[in-house]
């Protein structure tokens, strides 16, 4: 079985996605996860990819599985 390889393309759509429908700039969501607004801005643009425990964090800020924000499912739990 082959692997699934990581789309940087598809964290960057689902954490912008998961923002919005939060009514959260990107500031507010820095804010919230103690990060700075570069980073998330570099984040849903692609430009970097986070640590596995700001994924972690963010997983539960926004209550969904790691999985579905790093694309592995598409199921939110």
């Amino acid at each position: 079985m082959a692997m699934k390889q990581f789309s940087i393309e598809i964290f960057s759509e689902r954490l912008k996605m998961l923002r919005t429908e939060n009514n959260l700039s990107q500031n507010a969501l820095a804010q919230k996860l103690d990060l700075s607004n570069a980073s998330i801005s570099y984040w849903e643009t692609g430009k970097q990819v986070p640590s596995a425990e700001v994924i972690y964090k963010m997983s539960l800020f926004f209550d969904i599985s790691a999985d579905f924000l790093l694309g592995i499912t598409n199921d939110w739990q």
